[in-house]
């Protein structure tokens, strides 16, 4: 046939009929699917698809949630299990609470004047405990007005007074408000400290829980007005009342009960024996919260108003708890561990004790204060060393520091009398004459405050006239070491450096330490060290300590005692010290004033009365143009004034010579005489000492 045995296109494509073949069908003869892989997949037939029904899909927002929903529970989870462990750490931590009710009286400590008045009681003083339903109602009105408002609806924790204390925070800029609730606080009072920590807080939290689960808001009440501190030692309400105004709790009017809510935000600032002034003012605010609050009637306010307040008031100042502090820890160490009311016996005398605070007061006015003088303080001491009167500063209720015995400061020229007095010791006279000339030590050249020079001048005119550089002169010519030794026998306890300028009063003191140098000026030449002790006893009459007089110890001889008196009553009479001097009797002392008026001193004496007085700036600021002589010294005189007014005068008077050189009408004379001496030799003083002898 034609074309047999010749291949065609279509014979080519076309399987043959084999093994091959029949592998490639089913048994049925149909042709099996050939495998996908190596060939291209197959067109999809559009048509079919739409025809298809589709599966409904979740729209986007429903997976985001879901999403957020998953990882919020299981964040909540670990914060629970977290926070779980947090508590659980927190309350191992917690302090006991089976004693809550167990009240255990602390000893009293009374401190009394050296005429036995009533200075202060220290320690913890408790009276009966109250129950709310016993209490005047305005009273407990009063607190929870001011205190805690919505104290019958929250459950220890407020959150709306927590939200609007942290607005009105952000708004002020700083913490001025606080959101603890009255549970909060009894729970802070009853077992923690004052330390300002998340982890207290966090504690004082849970107790409130654990207060508000626990007892009623009446029993939780009693607890905190039975508890809670109002100053003066008075610890709740009873003893609040009788302390203050010497009546019971249930007794009290509508004021003073006001005044008495007023002390819980702080009882030693707002208490009326510190302060009456002050805490009328805060007992206003408290009426005016419970008008807002709808505790009172308008009416009822003005009533209040016009009902004075009878303030129980106490024999003690209140700026004497300087003096208290001051004695504390030594009243401890000496008393021991002893379970009993202990009555302290001290140095103290209160009519001197009120001068010191009135002449501080008086002197240091709204217009001293813009001058930058801000504070001061002053000490006065007996001739063997006993404290009369100590000021710490402007306000105890204020601040607490103790300014007289706790701040170190330069004296500046106070210091110069002993300077001096080496240099008498040494064989100089107060008309032994130095030249006020220009001196450099090395590289430091010290200045006059006058910023001018006088030429030759005795010392006694330097003195008065408080010249550096002839203290500089003087110190450099008998050795530093010696006026060191000579400051440090009459009483100063602080390293003295021998540096250039120690002259001037460059080594740091405190005020006692600087008056009580200047002591043997006063009483004839023997050390004192300051003391406030007397006795200590208990309220039985057991003795515990009492003080051993102590031989005087005599650092001054006669010579040079009479001579440093010519000096400094020089210096009240004709120099700086000329706002101190007393009309009615002779007085002696020295100021100081040290770089850029940063601190200023007057430390004198009279009639056997020495005190000290220091005029500055708690920050060290520099004060307009206030020196020694201005502030320090008026401070001295008002205080002397009223002091000494029933003390007859008593003159540290020279004897022999040394009365006939004090009088002025004789002095230059005696000046063209020891002008012509040589430097560390004085015929004139040493006649002076023999006939002292």
């Amino acid at each position: 046939m034609p074309g047999r045995g010749k291949k065609t296109a279509s014979s080519k494509a076309r399987p043959k009929r084999g093994a091959s073949y029949l592998a490639g069908r089913k048994a049925d003869g149909t042709a099996r699917r050939a495998p996908t892989v190596g060939r291209p997949p197959k067109k999809k037939n559009t048509t079919t698809a739409r025809k298809r029904k589709r599966k409904p899909t979740s729209p986007p927002w429903r997976k985001a949630f879901g999403r957020v929903f998953y990882w919020g529970m299981v964040a909540s989870l670990w914060v629970g299990l977290l926070g779980g462990a947090g508590l659980l750490l927190l309350a191992s931590d917690l302090p006991d609470t089976s004693t809550l009710w167990e009240v255990e009286r602390q000893p009293s400590i009374t401190y009394v004047d050296i005429k036995g008045r009533q200075i202060a009681v220290r320690g913890a003083a408790y009276a009966p405990p109250i129950q709310v339903d016993e209490l005047p109602p305005h009273l407990v009105d009063a607190v929870l007005a001011i205190e805690d408002r919505r104290f019958y609806y929250h459950f220890g924790v407020d959150p709306v007074g927590l939200a609007r204390a942290m607005v009105t925070n952000i708004r002020k800029g700083g913490v001025v408000q606080g959101g603890s609730t009255l549970t909060q606080q009894l729970a802070k009072n009853l077992f923690l400290t004052n330390e300002r920590t998340y982890k207290r807080k966090a504690q004082e939290v849970l107790l409130a829980f654990w207060l508000e689960s626990r007892f009623s808001k009446k029993e939780i009440l009693s607890l905190y007005l039975n508890r809670v501190y109002f100053g003066r030692g008075a610890w709740g309400v009873e003893a609040a009342a009788q302390r203050y105004f010497g009546k019971p709790a249930t007794d009290l009017s509508l004021g003073e009960a006001a005044m008495i809510a007023g002390l819980l935000k702080a009882p030693n600032r707002y208490s009326p024996t510190a302060d009456l002034a002050r805490a009328e003012r805060r007992a206003t605010v408290v009426l005016d919260v419970m008008v807002k609050a709808r505790k009172i009637t308008v009416q009822q306010r003005d009533a209040a108003f016009a009902y004075p307040v009878h303030v129980r008031r106490s024999q003690a100042s209140p700026a004497a708890s300087y003096f208290v502090d001051w004695l504390a820890p030594k009243v401890r160490e000496l008393s021991g561990d002893v379970d009993a009311d202990l009555l302290i016996e001290t140095t103290l005398d209160m009519d001197n004790q009120r001068a010191a605070e009135r002449a501080v007061r008086m002197v240091l006015d709204e217009k001293a204060i813009k001058r930058g003088a801000t504070q001061a303080a002053m000490v006065a001491l007996d001739g063997d060393g006993a404290v009369r009167a100590m000021a710490g500063g402007l306000s105890y209720a204020r601040s607490q520091f103790n300014r007289a015995t706790q701040a170190r400061r330069q004296p500046g020229s106070a210091f110069k009398p002993f300077v001096y007095l080496a240099a008498i010791e040494a064989g100089l006279s107060p008309w032994t004459v130095r030249a006020d000339a220009p001196i450099r030590i090395g590289d430091w050249q010290p200045q006059n405050y006058a910023g001018k020079y006088d030429g030759d001048m005795p010392l006694i005119t330097a003195l008065a006239k408080s010249v550096n550089t002839v203290a500089v002169r003087v110190a450099e010519e008998v050795g530093r070491d010696r006026v060191a030794r000579a400051a440090h026998r009459m009483g100063f306890t602080s390293p003295i450096a021998l540096t250039r300028s120690m002259s001037l009063g460059s080594n740091e003191t405190t005020l006692i330490e600087l008056t009580s140098a200047y002591v043997p000026f006063a009483n004839g030449g023997t050390r004192a060290k300051p003391f406030g002790l007397v006795r200590i006893s208990t309220r039985e009459g057991d003795v515990l300590w009492t003080r051993n007089e102590r031989p005087a110890n005599r650092v001054l001889d006669r010579r040079a005692y009479d001579l440093m008196n010519v000096m400094l009553q020089r210096v009240m009479s004709d120099g700086t010290g000329r706002r101190a001097r007393l009309a009615d009797r002779p007085s002696a002392g020295k100021t100081g004033t040290t770089n850029d008026f940063r601190d200023a001193w007057f430390a004198g004496y009279s009639s056997g009365h020495t005190a000290g007085v220091w005029v500055g700036d708690d920050k060290n600021r520099a004060m307009k143009k206030i020196t020694g002589g201005t502030l320090p010294a008026q401070i001295w005189h008002a205080y002397m004034v009223e002091a000494l007014k029933n003390i007859p005068p008593i003159a540290p008077a020279p004897r022999g010579l040394a009365a006939i050189i004090a009088r002025r009408d004789v002095q230059p004379q005696i000046q063209a005489r020891s002008e012509a001496q040589p430097a560390i030799s004085d015929p004139l003083g040493d006649l002076l000492g023999e006939l002292n002898e």
